[in-house]
């Protein structure tokens, strides 16, 4: 019996990430969100040649600010991502299982979850990322069980139930 091994993030997470740096302003957010087609982005800080995760950064955040600010009139000080963004994001390591991706998120209703190994990203793995690894995942595994299921010959099988007695 062949067991398929099942996927983990570093396997399906996506390594050229566009990442916001913590001192950029709202409006330069939401165009740089817009210019990329992004829903959300890590803020990171560079160190050396790798990217240390401060935060996480979405729509939702900038459209908040914006009408906290177009209602209430421009705040002090300016609103950069450092002062915008979602601290301690929920991380996922590169040996997070499907399954256990999956789970996150569903229970959490995420978009995106950023690949850290200690502090440092590595990379994003997205819902349809998961959607389309699990669909792959299943189908190897519904051709695997179909052989598995009938392992012996079906005709065999037919003729010896007018074998067994009553």
């Amino acid at each position: 019996m062949t067991t398929l091994a099942s996927p983990t993030a570093q396997d399906l997470m996506n390594r050229d990430v566009w990442t916001i740096a913590p001192d950029m302003h709202l409006v330069d957010i939401v165009a740089f969100l817009q210019r990329h087609k992004l829903s959300n982005a890590p803020v990171t800080q560079k160190e050396g040649n790798q990217q240390r995760l401060l935060g996480f950064i979405s729509e939702g955040d900038c459209l908040e600010c914006l009408a906290n600010e177009l209602f209430y009139g421009n705040p002090s000080p300016v609103q950069t991502a450092e002062t915008m963004m979602k601290r301690h994001p929920t991380c996922v390591t590169p040996t997070t299982d499907i399954f256990t991706l999956t789970s996150i998120f569903m229970s959490h209703k995420f978009r995106h979850l950023p690949v850290v190994e200690g502090p440092m990203l590595l990379g994003i793995i997205s819902r349809r990322d998961i959607l389309k690894s699990l669909d792959k995942y299943y189908r190897e595994w519904s051709e695997t069980r179909d052989h598995e299921r009938f392992p012996v010959d079906l005709h065999e099988i037919m003729n010896l139930r007018f074998l067994v007695g009553k």
